[in-house]
């Protein structure tokens, strides 16, 4: 019966890490990524945009093919720091994540088979930090640029 439970454990994290590449988003426009440039009002179809309280910070928010919704983070000179999602399956990170995206399936595999825990990881470097978390159907995370973070802004409104 052990085994059978190990092999369910090794499938769950593995799905969750080919996730990485699973999904796109519902835009007419590939998304853009972590310290990218949020794309143009225009390009943006099937997305809604708003700008945080109290801040210069705009937020578009979109819906992935599997269903996730996704809000993505940027400065007012449009420069992204920060995705928050929620949703039935996980995003796309190697396309959220960009450049950061190869770093991060390193470490939060070290993590999983260092510590076992497949339902929740925080995998922190010096310029990125990801934290995912959830279950099958029920996935949440946020991932940000600490350096670019503008003041004021908390990490409780990255969501």
């Amino acid at each position: 019966m052990m085994l059978i439970d190990t092999h369910r454990a090794i499938s769950v994290a593995t799905s969750a890490l080919i996730a990485l590449g699973a999904n796109t988003l519902v835009t007419g426009n590939a998304h853009a990524e972590l310290g990218g440039t949020m794309a143009a009002p225009q390009a943006d179809v099937g997305s809604t945009r708003r700008v945080l309280p109290g801040s210069a910070v705009r937020v578009r928010t979109a819906v992935d093919a599997g269903g996730t919704t996704i809000n993505e983070y940027a400065t007012s000179n449009g420069l992204i720091f920060a995705y928050g999602w929620q949703g039935p399956t996980m995003p796309d990170l190697t396309q959220l994540l960009g450049p950061y995206a190869e770093r991060y399936r390193t470490k939060a595999a070290a993590q999983l088979d260092a510590l076992g825990q497949l339902h929740a990881s925080r995998v922190e470097q010096p310029d990125v930090i990801v934290e995912t978390g959830g279950q099958m159907r029920s996935y949440v995370g946020r991932a940000w640029l600490p350096a670019a973070v503008p003041a004021g802004v908390s990490l409780s409104d990255l969501n």
